[in-house]
């Protein structure tokens, strides 16, 4: 008996096939998958993180203050040519970022190691807001509270937590996969 996933694939193929090069295809309704910068510390992190966001077609959004002076040279390490590229939002606060989120009905998901479920066992909608923590804390028990759903990544025993930008990069796969929001 063939393998149900590799069934689907080839039933898939033939319409993919029938798109022409170059056509968009509109958002999906209530706009698409975006990352959030929860006040970052590291300058390099956010800039690996805008470089992820510029190369995935995913609008980021950064929650200030940040731990670091918020510049071009700063960004541009781990960015490299990729900030111009960006759909960048800087938000002076956590509170601004939740009138605009509640405005838009944008539900949040926090990546943390605090979550009981693994990221990889939920449901992910094209509006979703990917909110990554404070490299050095996290977040504060306010942000948790107004988490629609917290997920974590799976880890070997003993180990405390992945690097900001490789968790929201796992992460953020698994929702654009789910989500039909590849590039």
């Amino acid at each position: 008996m063939s393998d149900p996933l590799e069934a689907r694939r080839n039933l898939e193929e033939p319409r993919r096939a029938r798109k022409r090069a170059g056509t968009k295809v509109a958002p999906p309704p209530g706009g698409g998958l975006r990352l959030a910068l929860y006040q970052p510390d590291i300058a390099a992190n956010a800039g690996a993180a805008i470089r992820l966001a510029a190369c995935l077609g995913v609008p980021i959004l950064v929650i200030e203050p940040c731990g670091f002076v918020w510049d071009e040279r700063r960004l541009r390490r781990a960015g490299l040519d990729y900030l111009a590229a960006a759909a960048l939002t800087r938000f002076p606060s956590f509170a601004a970022f939740e009138g605009w989120r509640c405005a838009e009905g944008r539900r949040l998901v926090l990546l943390t190691t605090a979550a009981g479920e693994a990221y990889h066992r939920v449901i992910y909608q094209p509006g979703d807001v990917l909110l990554g923590g404070r490299e050095s804390a996290g977040v504060p028990e306010e942000v948790h509270a107004r988490a629609d759903l917290r997920v974590r990544v799976p880890m070997a025993p003993g180990r405390r937590a992945l690097n900001l930008v490789a968790a929201l990069a796992i992460v953020l796969g698994e929702a654009l996969r789910q989500t039909g929001g590849f590039p």
